[in-house]
């Protein structure tokens, strides 16, 4: 039942990311990184949220944190961002990224959490 409830988590977030990045793309230019930062920071919130909360079935772990959130962030596209950035002699645009993505994405979990531990 666990796997059918990730995959179930992952029909949503993966389609959600691809949205993501095309939105970027459409807006920003093709070899935009917005769409990836969106979606990682947005992940980040949601899980933060989610672990936040008192009792969580392992059900909805599965659904939403695994399936929905794995799918939906990238660290793979992140980590190849950075390396394209950097090819193209970026190296500025690809530390300020690198930063901001974590600072962003650990910024918002712990909001989220902090918001939902507390309710």
């Amino acid at each position: 039942m666990t796997a059918l409830l990730v995959v179930v988590g992952a029909l949503v977030g993966a389609p959600l990311r691809l949205v993501a990045d095309r939105v970027a793309a459409r807006r920003r230019g093709r070899g935009s990184v917005v769409g990836t930062l969106t979606v990682n920071v947005l992940g980040s919130a949601v899980l933060g949220a989610l672990l936040g909360l008192h009792d969580v079935d392992p059900a909805v772990v599965a659904l939403v944190g695994t399936g929905f959130c794995g799918t939906l962030t990238t660290f793979s596209t992140f980590g190849y961002d950075i390396v394209r950035l950097v090819e193209e002699r970026l190296v500025g645009r690809a530390l300020a990224y690198l930063a901001g993505s974590l600072l962003l994405g650990i910024g918002a979990a712990a909001a989220a959490y902090v918001v939902t531990a507390s309710i």
